[in-house]
């Protein structure tokens, strides 16, 4: 039997629990930046819809599936932030396809890409000619970012939440005594201390985290 008061109190719940976990995991998610992020606003849209009409899930049965979910969320977002090895395992990050107006085959099939889908994203970003692209980069979110010849560097941390991302320092060819020379030299002895820190044109951008 379908009862109103029921579906009423289920829909109650699952606002109060979606409204808690934004505040808690951060207002990030709602424009996810990377695939994991998706997935877990469509599967908490899934249990909340897909539970509030079926009188056989009772209310208790709601809020444990719901606190399940929720804990995952949280901790799975902590340990991206603080384990580095975990979130780039979960996340992933950029991947260069095109360099120098040069496809990188390897780094398709790495990204598993298709000739057809990166064709596809070529096209959608107004590219035609290959030549006329200096680095085209998959984004961890899958999105596409083309850096036409002529153009300025793409700009990458080279430390995130206080650890060195490895990808960007090999990128820039330079290892972590040469960082954390540079790092010293702007009154900064404890990487963990580093919010975010971007390098471009021989010049740091060091945001900590005890700065208002």
């Amino acid at each position: 039997m379908f009862i109103y008061s029921d579906v009423f109190i289920k829909l109650v719940v699952g606002f109060l629990f979606m409204t808690v976990l934004i505040n808690f995991s951060g207002k990030g998610n709602l424009a996810p930046t990377s695939a994991i992020d998706q997935v877990q606003n469509y599967v908490l849209g899934g249990i909340v819809g897909g539970v509030i009409y079926n009188s056989a899930v009772t209310l208790l049965q709601f809020v444990l599936v719901l606190l399940i979910w929720s804990l995952l969320i949280l901790v799975t977002r902590y340990l991206k932030i603080h384990i580095r090895v975990i979130g780039k395992f979960i996340d992933g990050g950029p991947i260069t396809i095109v360099r120098n107006g040069k496809l990188l085959v390897h780094n398709c099939l790495k990204a598993n890409l298709s000739a057809k889908e990166i064709d596809f994203k070529l096209r959608t970003a107004g590219v035609y000619q290959l030549d006329d692209v200096k680095r085209a980069i998959v984004e961890q979110n899958g999105s596409l970012t083309v850096l036409r010849q002529g153009d300025g560097s793409i700009r990458y941390p080279i430390i995130v939440d206080g650890q060195i991302d490895q990808d960007v320092l090999e990128l820039m060819d330079h290892d972590e005594d040469w960082l954390l020379a540079q790092l010293a030299q702007h009154g900064i002895k404890n990487i963990r201390d580093v919010y975010m820190a971007k390098y471009e044109n021989h010049q740091f951008e060091i945001t900590r985290y005890d700065e208002d």
